[in-house]
């Protein structure tokens, strides 16, 4: 059986301001073909498929548009993450059509969906992103008793219940969605802290004892090892980069094989890139040069080094790189102190104005600019006592 694995759509998220509907249009697309070409059993979004809970309403259209076109196809499954709004994604869940399953409710967090092609039969359970403070009062064990105040205690107790699930269901494979910072994981900037409520991280070992662990919530492709069990676990990653954190990012969609036995086979199959992300940092003649003309279609992030700030920075700039989301001015380190200047009442404005503009530039402000700055001075004086009169 083949399914495929992602997440972390962050659907109506922007990267540096720059809208990103058109690009995870592109991305629908993409999957919608992989679905075709690979005849998949299903399609698994692990997830913050919103970036936020109350979305725009273009965004939903895109993750409605994206639904309808797949589950004609396949059977879509998905779990809400701590971007998403649980009880809003999952609003209607009854009410899909059975190829839709959203799996948003803890309580039932142990009732798998079941998929089966004839040859291999595959429970897949999904875990919603488990806020401790909240999932505790619903996860109680036997005794009556809450796991502790942390992801590690909330999801260890959901895990209990699919493991005792799964032991009554004999010779199946099995699944499971979870949203949350595994032990092991490498982060990038542009993922949400999962610390509130809790101790943010998960030690992978509670995953043990089922085949897959679809993973979401860090945006690079990786997997996470499970000591001691033959678990597979891995981070889909976001199929578009959202900081330039990601900007060597393979980003991917998973492609999972499950047999009746053996371990899982897993291949990562390519996302589009609609730009690259790059980081140019240099003086301005170096910025401006022809040393720079790989990256004049990138998405680019551009730090000026030259001592002092140099006129037209951002039109000259801008004017090269028609897609810069990021310029900034930083003197070559050593230059500039780390602090501002201390300001005091005590202190003459013409001098405070002469250290900010040593501060700014890293060099001692010129006669000309010590001149500018006196008669400004100046004409502020006469015209207050003008004022007055």
């Amino acid at each position: 059986m083949k399914i495929l694995h992602t997440s972390d759509w962050h659907l109506g998220r922007t990267l540096h301001g720059t809208d990103m509907h058109e690009h995870q249009r592109a991305f629908v697309d993409h999957l919608v073909e992989l679905v075709q070409e690979h005849e998949v059993a299903a399609v698994l979004i692990s997830g913050d498929v919103y970036d936020r809970a109350i979305p725009a309403v273009e965004t939903v259209r895109v993750l409605e548009d994206a639904l309808g076109r797949l589950s004609r196809l396949t059977t879509v499954i998905i779990t809400p993450g701590n971007h998403d709004s649980a009880v809003r994604l999952g609003f209607g869940a009854d009410l899909m059509r059975d190829s839709v399953r959203i799996l948003a409710s803890v309580p039932d967090l142990d009732r798998p969906v079941i998929l089966d092609d004839g040859a291999v039969q595959v429970a897949v359970y999904g875990l919603p992103y488990l806020d401790p403070e909240t999932a505790r009062a619903v996860l109680l064990d036997e005794a009556g008793e809450r796991p502790a105040r942390s992801h590690e205690g909330v999801i260890g107790a959901a895990m209990r219940r699919v493991t005792d699930d799964l032991a009554t269901r004999g010779a199946v494979r099995s699944i499971v969605m979870a949203h949350a910072f595994v032990v092991g994981g490498e982060p990038s900037d542009s993922e949400r802290d999962l610390s509130v409520g809790g101790v943010q991280s998960v030690p992978s070992g509670v995953f043990g004892g089922v085949d897959y662990v679809a993973l979401g919530h860090l945006h690079g492709p990786q997997v996470v090892p499970v000591p001691g069990s033959a678990t597979v676990a891995r981070y889909s990653g976001s199929p578009l980069a959202y900081s330039f954190s990601e900007r060597s990012h393979r980003k991917s969609t998973v492609l999972l094989e499950l047999a009746p036995d053996g371990p899982p086979s897993v291949t990562l199959l390519d996302a589009p890139v609609p730009r690259r992300l790059t980081e140019i940092r240099g003086e301005l003649s170096h910025v401006l040069s022809s040393q720079t003309d790989a990256h004049l279609d990138d998405w680019v992030k551009i730090t000026v080094t030259d001592p002092t700030y140099p006129p037209d920075m951002h039109a000259l700039v801008r004017a090269r790189f028609p897609h810069v989301l990021h310029l900034t001015h930083e003197p070559i380190a050593g230059e500039r102190s780390g602090a501002a200047p201390v300001v005091t009442e005590a202190m003459q404005p013409t001098r405070v104005a002469a250290d900010f503009v040593k501060f700014v530039t890293s060099s001692p402000a010129s006669e000309v600019e010590l001149e500018v700055i006196q008669q400004a001075y100046d004409a502020v004086r006469a015209a207050a006592v003008k004022a007055d009169r």
